[in-house]
């Protein structure tokens, strides 16, 4: 008997998780004035905003001068925008395909474009941010990762609300494309439709905000003030956004679908857990760290807390799921404990219908047309899904008691630029 009643209470925490987290999802959509708010500006101003656009880059050899030549056709003055290609000595093949590229392009007299090459360690992204922003010169910088497709007016939209709102910092949208590419990819796409159209807006309104790790921009100051990126934090975007809104800076979330940045998802099984290994260890990292302690008021320091949390408690719900299901069939408990103990999995449930829902907007914003069938994959797939987010969360957990922080590298195939092809074909 105690030990049900100890499911029973463990069974209410995670279920009431699990709502909140229906909560946030649902936030913009539940409130349509958030949801006004939150889209890009509708008329641009003049362009006053410099940019430095910091390119980090490793094993990128495949993508890197579409994301170059991408930049730099932005519909923004060239005058107005610098680009550091940042890589690791070592890498011969990204280097050389971006020095190729700024070759060509000076030749058309677009000039700006510089690499930045180190070789020292660590070989991460934040130290190639430092090292880059080192480097930089404009009032604004931004980063953009090496397969990322950004919107010709990503600029002329945070010049604007910049100006306007007078915001230092501001974030726009990201989105995975290439939702039908495996078992994964639709619940990948997914997380990403979700945690940028909503889920950050909830967060900025808290003002204890996670940053994504592109398509964000801050104003040199606020960089400077906080000392460039933590070059031991494997998710320096979260860490960089816990100190900002430690600062008290107002962070503008932009959500617009017709101009998130888009990018794909990981190309195989073994690339999406070392991806999630390292955001999970990441947000241990930061929870560790103990910035988040410095938060203004009670309510932010919690948020923090599930937040970088989130992770494990995503792990422990995916174990418990089919515990509670064997309890109910294998053990002999009153009907209403049983009911008590299933109440994760009827969460699970309403947060598939969710995704459902979220397929079929996200696919009518990109003018997309999911198979018939993908809901019934998704379906197949969710529980393995979470399982292997799990699975992640737990390796995350073991990497940092060992004093594992190496980072595991995702390749990038340009799957959401073959996919972009494919239909303009």
């Amino acid at each position: 008997m105690v030990l049900i009643i100890a499911l029973m209470i463990f069974s209410i925490i995670l279920s009431i998780q699990a709502a909140y987290t229906v909560y946030i999802m649902l936030y913009t959509w539940d409130r349509p004035e958030a949801y006004e708010a939150a889209k890009a500006p509708k008329v641009f101003r003049v362009p006053e905003k410099s940019f430095t656009v910091l390119l980090p880059a490793r094993h990128e050899e495949d993508v890197i001068q579409q994301t170059i030549e991408r930049v730099v056709r932005a519909s923004y003055p060239k005058r107005l925008i610098e680009i550091i290609v940042i890589c690791e000595a070592g890498d011969r093949g990204t280097i050389e395909k971006a020095e190729a590229k700024i070759a060509e392009l000076n030749a058309e007299g677009i000039g700006n474009l510089t690499l930045a090459v180190f070789d020292d360690k660590p070989i991460n992204k934040p130290h190639g941010l430092n090292v880059g922003f080192r480097d930089s010169h404009n009032e604004v910088v931004t980063i953009f990762d090496a397969e990322d497709e950004i919107h010709p007016d990503i600029f002329n939209i945070v010049n604007t609300v910049m100006v306007e709102e007078e915001v230092k910092v501001v974030q726009c949208g990201v989105q995975l494309m290439n939702y039908d590419s495996s078992w994964y990819s639709t619940l990948n796409v997914l997380e990403y439709f979700f945690w940028f159209k909503s889920r950050l807006h909830y967060h900025a309104r808290m003002g204890m905000i996670p940053l994504g790790g592109n398509t964000v921009f801050f104003a040199r100051e606020i960089m400077e003030r906080l000392g460039g990126w933590d070059e031991q934090n494997l998710t320096e975007d979260a860490d960089v956004g816990i100190r900002i809104s430690v600062l008290k800076e107002k962070v503008r979330v932009v959500y617009d679908d017709e101009y998130v940045t888009k990018e794909e998802t990981p190309p195989t099984l073994g690339h999406f857990i070392r991806q999630r290994t390292r955001w999970s260890q990441g947000f241990l990292q930061t929870l560790k760290k103990g910035t988040w302690k410095q938060l203004p008021s009670r309510e932010q320091q919690l948020m923090a807390v599930y937040t970088l949390g989130f992770p494990t408690i995503q792990a422990l719900l995916a174990a418990y799921v089919p515990v509670s299901i064997w309890m109910m069939f294998a053990m002999k408990v009153p009907v209403g404990a049983a009911l008590v103990l299933l109440l994760p999995s009827y969460f699970l449930l309403a947060h598939y219908i969710i995704g459902v829902v979220g397929l079929y907007e996200f696919a009518d914003a990109h003018g997309l047309k999911p198979s018939p069938i993908t809901p019934l994959v998704m379906a197949v797939s969710y529980v393995p899904y979470q399982w292997v987010l799990a699975y992640a969360a737990f390796r995350a957990t073991f990497r940092e008691m060992l004093g594992i922080r190496n980072w595991e590298k995702t390749a990038h195939v340009g799957a959401h630029r073959q996919e972009r092809e494919n239909r303009a074909a």
